[in-house]
């Protein structure tokens, strides 16, 4: 019985161990569409940024959202800052923002000076109970020769509005014919319920893929753990989706839990982490969810493998899992999660089932991402660090990450990561990779990726070969 198991067991395929196989195309890279879903959202560029406290907050949230991923805000922090980095991405875009910042008649110009500073705005509009009276800029404070004026007595007054109803091009040719930056919105009783601003139409006619929500806001997703129900009732005003942070969700105590969270909060869920076809099998047969985050210990801040012997490597792990979801006819996404670190892992998590990748280490050195560059020896770097590793744990907030109680050992390092610049150059390159390796196989979009395409399994020398060798790149000769 012992022996069967070695005898038995199955090889767990990693990305370093296979190749795809090149197949006839009719397909151009700039033919390929990276459309994917998950639950009710679509994204155009099947990413999602991980929930490390080194890698999502709302910065790199908008700005993946932007490129048309999706961002995971991380939950190593008090649920208040969780909330007020998700109303952030909320706010960086919206065709009619709906929480309006105002001020009354009767308000000082200092005041109004004072909250267009806190809140880095150029102009509020000025109400009266609920009703529109002005709008006070910017240009309007800066004229001002007394700071005790009130608002009524430097405020524009002739306001041009608009209603609710309107669409974006008839708001821009608005602006663009009168000069102006912010549009009003009122109802039919000249109640203002919104602010259209010339910043928004922009963003929204310079990034046309982004993520948005209905009422044309970035879409944001925030980790919970799945027995911190209060944290998911808090975020659930301000959020598309929740995603679950624990480092193995094949756990009755976690399945429990995350039944209730499913029960009380109505936002979509993804669960996660998991690495087996029997994970799988249960938790969709168990759980109305949206999403599953696929792969154990492959990370390159992660030690789990290293600590405890136990992993699922995330290629592995993604054709376990997607064999249990076609058996069952599930339109659950497969999310991989870990050890891909540019576009020729995503393509080959693609060919063996997935729906999108969640990127940590191939974003933790951009400009977006929490902290400030190093500079070590010359060069730039950023801090990247495993939520399992001793400094994450230090916050107590992901304590219950590994398990409830939390495990008393770490499960993961810190380290730097070389500074690589914006996120959208990052994503760009990334989608460019990925967009070749689907010309290669011949597949159009990811569904046929994961029908057509062929893996082969490489040799150690193998993966040396089809690497540069045998020269020295002009890069790194000495100056």
């Amino acid at each position: 019985m012992l022996w069967d198991k070695l005898s038995n067991a199955e090889l767990a395929f990693t990305f370093g161990d296979v190749i795809l196989l090149p197949g006839k195309t009719e397909v151009e890279p700039s033919e390929v569409d990276l459309t994917t879903h998950i639950g009710e959202i679509s994204l155009s560029v099947p990413i999602l940024s991980s929930p490390m406290d080194t890698v999502t907050e709302a910065e790199m949230a908008i700005a993946v959202a932007r490129m048309g991923g999706l961002g995971v805000i991380h939950r190593n922090c008090s649920v208040e800052e969780q909330v007020n980095m998700a109303k952030a991405v909320k706010r960086a875009e919206s065709f009619i923002i709906r929480e309006v910042v105002t001020v009354s008649p009767e308000d000082t110009v200092d005041k109004a000076q004072q909250i267009m500073k806190e809140m880095k705005i150029s102009g509020l509009p000025v109400v009266e109970g609920s009703r529109l009276v002005g709008i006070i800029t910017r240009r309007d404070v800066y004229f001002a020769e007394d700071g005790n004026l009130r608002v009524k007595d430097v405020m524009t007054k002739d306001v041009i509005t608009v209603s609710p109803s309107i669409s974006p091009d008839e708001a821009r040719k608005i602006m663009s014919t009168y000069k102006i930056e912010k549009l009003p919105v009122v109802d039919d009783s000249g109640s203002l319920v919104g602010l259209i601003t010339a910043k928004d139409v922009f963003y929204r006619e310079s990034h046309p893929f982004a993520t948005r929500d209905e009422e044309g806001r970035l879409r944001v997703a925030a980790a919970i753990s799945p027995f911190d129900l209060e944290r998911a009732k808090a975020l659930e005003p301000y959020i598309d989706l929740l995603v679950t942070d624990v480092a193995h969700f094949h756990n009755e105590n976690a399945i429990t839990a995350a039944k209730r969270v499913i029960r009380e909060v109505n936002i979509p869920l993804v669960v996660g982490n998991i690495g087996t076809y029997e994970a799988a099998e249960e938790l969709i047969t168990r759980l109305e969810i949206v999403g599953l985050r696929v792969g154990i210990a492959s990370g390159s801040i992660c030690t789990t493998g290293e600590v405890t012997g136990v992993a699922a490597p995330t290629l592995y792990a993604v054709a376990k899992v997607s064999t249990a979801v076609n058996k069952y006819g599930s339109k659950v996404a497969i999310i991989a999660d870990g050890g891909i670190r540019g576009p020729a892992e995503a393509a080959k998590a693609f060919a063996a089932g997935a729906d999108a990748v969640m990127l940590g280490f191939a974003l933790a050195g951009t400009k977006e991402s929490p902290g400030s560059p190093l500079i070590v020896g010359g060069k730039m770097y950023k801090v990247y660090r495993g939520m399992g590793s001793p400094s994450a744990r230090s916050k107590r907030f992901v304590l219950d990450r590994y398990s409830k109680p939390s495990k008393d050992i770490a499960e993961g390092i810190e380290g730097l990561v070389p500074y690589r610049g914006d996120v959208a150059t990052v994503i760009d390159k990334f989608v460019a990779g990925l967009k070749a390796a689907f010309g290669y196989v011949g597949a159009s979009n990811i569904e046929e990726m994961k029908r057509k395409a062929k893996l082969a399994i490489l040799s150690p020398i193998g993966t040396r070969e089809i690497s540069p060798h045998d020269v020295k790149p002009m890069e790194k000769l000495s100056p």
